[in-house]
C-alpha cells in the first residue's frame, strides 16, 4: 500500500493539514492525513461520494 497515487484534496491549504485520497485497483478508496500518514482508512467510491455530497452540503449551509 506504500505505492499508491496519493492525491491532495483541492480544499486542503498549503501548510495546514491535508487530506489525501488514492484508489487502489480493486476499486478501495484509500484516505490519509497529512499529520498522520501512516493511518489509513478505507472505504468504497459510493461511501466516500456520500460523504463528499454531505460535506459539500455542509459548507453551503454555513
Amino acid at each position: 500500500m506504500t505505492n499508491q497515487n496519493w492525491q491532495k484534496s483541492s480544499y486542503s491549504e498549503e501548510g495546514s493539514a491535508c487530506v489525501y485520497l488514492a484508489s487502489t485497483p480493486t476499486g478501495t478508496i484509500l484516505l490519509r492525513e497529512s499529520d498522520s500518514p501512516e493511518t489509513i482508512l478505507t472505504t468504497n467510491p459510493r461511501q466516500i461520494a456520500t460523504l463528499i455530497a454531505t460535506l459539500r452540503s455542509e459548507h453551503h449551509v454555513h
